[in-house]
């Protein structure tokens, strides 16, 4: 009937059979709860936790939980390795993400998202910076490692990040284009990263028929930077590959998404904003949970419109 290709986000992961159990369930759980099975739709999860960690997570979490337990280093700039002009590059890019994470702040001040007037449900997260920190670390290494195609060697296998990572986005879009359609992805944090690297510059990476993005950080001014070729404002939609709608949900509260949530007027279909910002408020402290956002009605809602189940 159709298929989903899902793709995770930052931090570590459980195997990749788990992970896409878990997610299945987590979109089958609650009121208006998708059953996959049930419904004949078949899905796929891109899984690269394996391209830069050492070995899978075990404590079940289906998201970039802060207290998912992995190596929380910075990623080193081999400079070395590089010509002057790329290693300067690399340095510039990461400070100014750096800075615009308030990654060097100190304390244990509450995040406010750096937004103006976003209404009466605002509420300050009472997450310590410590723990924040923490996931700023995980997300500024492997959204670097990806969009600078660093060489990772987790577990006895060098990889060039970005290449491989491609790699096997691209080669589970085809399995997808096999299938009876609809063929949605649905990609968080920053497999949207990834998905719209594929889906916007490869080549031979196949049409789909939906994109749903949720926790994205694609309003970023840094990660538009290094998907150029490619990305414009005016023209960033992936017109050649996403044939039908792309929808970007989101939480104003959540630490990655939050810094620039709403990104229609970033990735425009000839100059025109055709993304469809949905903006879903997610429970509890820790906004960023892919669980949250699949459980979430508004979610729910536009991907049973786009799997053809409603005219919502």
């Amino acid at each position: 009937m159709a298929h989903i290709t899902f793709i995770h986000g930052i931090g570590n992961k459980p195997a990749a059979d788990d992970l896409l159990r878990l997610w299945n369930r987590l979109l089958a759980s609650g009121d208006g709860g998708i059953d996959l099975g049930a419904e004949g739709i078949t899905a796929e999860m891109v899984y690269w936790a394996d391209v830069m960690y050492a070995e899978p997570s075990v404590d079940g979490g289906s998201h970039e939980s802060a207290d998912t337990t992995m190596d929380l280093d910075e990623p080193e700039l081999d400079v070395d390795s590089m010509s002057e002009a790329a290693a300067s590059d690399e340095e510039v890019w990461m400070s100014s993400l750096r800075g615009k994470l308030n990654f060097d702040a100190e304390g244990d001040d509450e995040f406010t998202p750096p937004m103006e007037d976003i209404g009466a449900e605002f509420e300050r997260i009472p997450i310590p910076w410590a723990i924040k920190r923490r996931l700023m670390k995980v997300f500024l290494r492997d959204v670097h490692h990806y969009l600078f195609n660093t060489e990772s060697v987790p577990r006895e296998k060098s990889f060039a990040t970005q290449d491989e990572i491609r790699l096997r986005f691209v080669d589970a879009v085809k399995r997808g284009a096999d299938r009876e359609g609809p063929h949605i992805v649905i990609a968080h944090s920053m497999g949207t990263v990834i998905s719209y690297d594929c889906l916007k510059r490869v080549d031979d990476c196949p049409a789909v028929d939906g994109y749903m993005t949720i926790g994205s950080p694609l309003g970023l001014d840094e990660i538009q930077d290094k998907l150029q070729p490619g990305w414009s404002r005016d023209d960033g939609f992936p017109s050649e590959r996403v044939r039908g709608d792309w929808v970007n949900v989101y939480d104003r509260l959540d630490a990655v998404a939050g810094l620039d949530p709403a990104i229609a007027n970033d990735f425009r279909r000839g100059g025109e904003s055709t993304v469809m910002d949905v903006h879903q408020s997610n429970p509890g402290a820790w906004r960023h949970d892919a669980g949250k956002y699949m459980a979430g009605a508004l979610f729910r809602e536009q991907l049973s419109r786009m799997l053809g189940f409603s005219d919502v």
